[in-house]
């Protein structure tokens, strides 16, 4: 695992920018859910909750994707 080492603004506490940084990365799909969880320090369940509360889907399909589970 990688680490990184930044100065927040005063602001901005650690745990924020934990749970800001992994929400990013579950929605550009760098991280599974459980992974951004884990990074976010919360269960995946809480982590969902999470999500919805910042408006990021939680399963995120393409149109054709849908079609396809859809089977049309």
């Amino acid at each position: 695992m990688n680490a990184l080492q930044l100065e927040l603004p005063a602001e901005i506490t650690a745990e924020e920018a934990r749970v800001l940084l992994a929400i990013k990365l579950y929605e550009m799909h760098k991280l599974t859910l459980g992974q951004a969880a884990r990074l976010a320090g919360y269960s995946k369940r809480a982590f969902m909750e999470v999500l919805g509360k910042h408006g990021v889907p939680v399963f995120a399909y393409l149109p054709e994707e849908l079609q396809e589970e859809a089977g049309a």
